[in-house]
């Protein structure tokens, strides 16, 4: 096996460097999700995400031609609005706080 060197550069030949080929892989996660995609993002079935959309909990989503799409903006905001689950320690158990 022969190893070649690189090319080198005279008067009558330049050498000509080509930039690598710019390939468009998705390294940051999409703005508009679909109905199983806004779902699973948020951590539910489909089936529970529409109740959420139906009572408000969740957004609506944006028509865009034939296409139905969750933002993802909106949907962080309704995430965080949902309410926590309080878990109370032994104590306030013990004195009836909560």
């Amino acid at each position: 096996m022969t190893l070649m060197s690189p090319p080198r550069e005279t008067p009558d030949r330049p050498v000509r460097v080509c930039a690598p080929r710019r390939t468009d892989t998705v390294s940051y996660p999409p703005r508009g999700l679909s109905h199983e995609d806004a779902a699973r993002y948020i951590g539910v079935g489909t089936t529970k995400f529409d109740e959420m959309v139906a009572d408000g909990r969740m957004p609506k989503p944006k028509r865009v031609d034939g296409r139905v799409i969750w933002d993802r903006l909106q949907l962080d905001a309704a995430f965080s609005d949902l309410p926590e689950e309080r878990v109370l320690n032994p104590l306030d158990r013990m004195f009836g706080a909560g």
